[in-house]
C-alpha cells in the first residue's frame, strides 16, 4: 500500500514541477516579447548576460558528489583495449561473417530495351 502512495506521490511532485516550469518558461517568452515590443534591446542584453552568468555558476557549483577521482577510476576499472590496439597486437577475434539472403550466385540483370 505504501508503494502505490509513494509512486502516486512521485508522480504528482513529477506534474507540478512539469507545470512550473512550462508556467516559468512561458513567462520567460512574454517578457522577451515584452521588451521587444517596447524595444528595450539594451536591458534584454542585459537580461541575457545576467542569465549565462547565473547558469555559469550553477554549473560551476554544482554538487559532483557521486562523480569519482580519475585515479579511483583507473584503480577499480580496467580499460578495455581499442579496435585498433587489438588488431595490431593480433589479439582482436575473428567474428564470423553473417549473412542476411542466400548464398546461392545471382542472376545476371537483363538490359531493359527501348
Amino acid at each position: 500500500m505504501s508503494r502505490n502512495l509513494s509512486r502516486a506521490a512521485a508522480d504528482s511532485t513529477r506534474k507540478r514541477r512539469r507545470r512550473n516550469s512550462i508556467l516559468v518558461s512561458i513567462a520567460a517568452v512574454g517578457v522577451i516579447v515584452v521588451l521587444l515590443a517596447l524595444e528595450q534591446i539594451a536591458l534584454l542584453y542585459l537580461l541575457a548576460t545576467l542569465g549565462v552568468a547565473a547558469l555559469l555558476t550553477i554549473v560551476a557549483f554544482a554538487d559532483l558528489h557521486g562523480v569519482q577521482q580519475p585515479q579511483q577510476v583507473a584503480a577499480s576499472v580496467p580499460v578495455p583495449a581499442a579496435d585498433s590496439a587489438a588488431i595490431a597486437d593480433r589479439t582482436a577475434k575473428q567474428t564470423p561473417a553473417v549473412s542476411l539472403r542466400s548464398n546461392a550466385p545471382r542472376r545476371a540483370k537483363r538490359r531493359q530495351r527501348r
